[in-house]
């Protein structure tokens, strides 16, 4: 089991609650239902507890989804390093491949975490209760199938890419921005800022895949929506397109830390990494 994936399952239980915000704010059609009154509502109804609604579906989530994307990576950096060398370009194909064979891996879970997380929110004769996660994917496999373990797969495997991709090269482009200001040097405040900066982008870009993802994941058999694209323009034309962005501030607030701790965490690891182990194995960083 990688050790990476083992060291985030503390970390859901100060994330989930900000992922079940997400979810509901993402599933509330039209205009109404803002940040504020969707806190107050779970707490009126279910107290703390409410916020920590499909932990186990959360865990299984990061089982399935964290172990396939580091295992893919690592591998795939061994490979990618054939000619002795491992520039930039590769180690970002790497995290773009691993990040969509996670996001196909992770799926059920992540069905099972979104209605899990939305359950609260429907009245109680269309709540699914499901007991816990493994419940909830067989409940789904009988009742809808082997293909409904895997409803939303597009929209998550899309979601997944984009959010590597447009987190290192973001990362990237802001910290030769920031550089250029002279009031940054190659540290720990041009890693932080450029990392939040990143953060922002990679939110904001993946958003209406998120959106598109809960909607569908969230959906029974008699869904509405029939593929990635005809789901995004059945959300804009019915909600406009500030609906697609629906949970953008408990998603950010989510990501901005593990985005930052994730790039200072890779600035050592260069460091260390190509210092040590890819001098002895005569690696090289391009």
């Amino acid at each position: 089991m990688s050790n990476a994936s083992v060291q985030v399952y503390p970390a859901n239980f100060f994330t989930h609650p900000l992922d079940l915000l997400k979810v509901r704010l993402q599933t509330t059609h039209g205009a109404g239902g803002g940040l504020a009154p969707v806190v107050r509502a779970i707490f009126a109804q279910q107290g703390v507890r409410g916020f920590y609604n499909g932990i186990s579906a959360a865990v299984l989530r990061q089982l399935t989804y964290s172990m396939a994307r580091f295992a893919t990576y690592e591998e795939l950096k061994k490979q990618l390093a054939f000619d002795g060398a491992l520039p930039f370009y590769r180690m970002a194909l790497a995290g773009i491949a691993a990040g969509a064979v996670g996001g196909i891996c992770g799926t059920p879970a992540d069905i099972v975490l979104v209605r899990l997380q939305n359950d609260g929110a429907l009245p109680a004769a269309q709540r699914r209760n499901y007991a816990n996660a493994f419940d909830g994917l067989l409940r789904i496999g009988r009742a809808e199938g082997p293909r409904g373990l895997f409803k939303g797969a597009v929209p998550n495997v899309s979601r997944a890419m984009l959010m590597t991709g447009s987190q290192l090269c973001s990362y990237d482009g802001f910290k030769q921005l920031l550089q250029t200001t002279g009031w940054f040097g190659d540290g720990l405040g041009l890693h932080f800022s450029a990392s939040l900066l990143s953060g922002f982008v990679a939110t904001t870009i993946t958003s209406p895949f998120d959106v598109v993802k809960t909607r569908v994941m969230n959906a029974g058999p008699q869904s509405p929506y029939r593929n990635m694209a005809q789901a995004m323009a059945l959300i804009v034309r019915e909600e406009g397109v500030r609906a697609l962005y629906k949970g953008w501030l408990p998603s950010f607030t989510r990501m901005a830390p593990q985005t930052i701790l994730t790039f200072i965490f890779l600035e050592q690891f260069r460091n260390v990494y190509w210092s040590s182990y890819a001098t002895r194995n005569r690696v090289r960083y391009d």
